[in-house]
């Protein structure tokens, strides 16, 4: 990511910017374009607070997982904590700007939603994704800052992903 904000920065973020965005794009709403099934291994990149991590984390129950990838130290807290509270144990936070440190091939789902535009290594980024994903595994994209088609050209540019279904607010990209 471009640089990692402040913690007052990042305090205002969660607290005032991500709950006026998700009362335009909420996220069950865009969950719900997804088809995350239990037993799913799923990153969620650049996972913020935690909010979709730790609602993927109950869809994938106990037999899936989630990795809650973030460059900001807060993220960690806060979704671990989120975690906690719920007692969930199938979430794991990474603290990064693109590396997983995933293997290959052992993801079925990326959520990436609301990151792309702040990245200045998108090409790397994509990169690892399509790495860590499964053949035909799926990544779900969605960033309000971007038009429609200036997103499917961003992700389908190197060849990387094919898009297979555009939502109402995602775009599903196969790897």
């Amino acid at each position: 990511m471009e640089k990692q904000n402040s913690d007052l920065e990042y305090w205002l973020m969660v607290n005032f910017g991500m709950p006026f965005r998700d009362l335009f794009m909420p996220p069950a709403k865009m969950l719900a374009e997804t088809d995350i099934e239990p037993g799913y291994q799923v990153l969620d990149f650049g996972c913020g607070p935690g909010t979709f991590a730790i609602k993927i984390a109950e869809k994938v129950g106990s037999s899936g997982f989630v990795h809650a990838l973030d460059i900001h130290p807060l993220a960690k807290k806060y979704t671990e904590s989120q975690a906690h509270r719920k007692n969930l144990s199938n979430v794991k936070v990474i603290l990064s700007n693109c590396s997983t440190s995933l293997p290959d091939h052992g993801i079925d789902y990326v959520i990436f939603f609301d990151v792309y535009h702040e990245l200045d290594n998108q090409e790397d980024v994509l990169i690892e994704l399509k790495r860590v994903l499964k053949p035909n595994g799926i990544l779900c994209f969605s960033d309000h800052h971007m038009k429609d088609d200036q997103i499917i050209h961003e992700i389908t540019k190197n060849k990387l992903f094919t898009l297979v279904k555009k939502g109402r607010r995602t775009f599903s990209f196969h790897s």
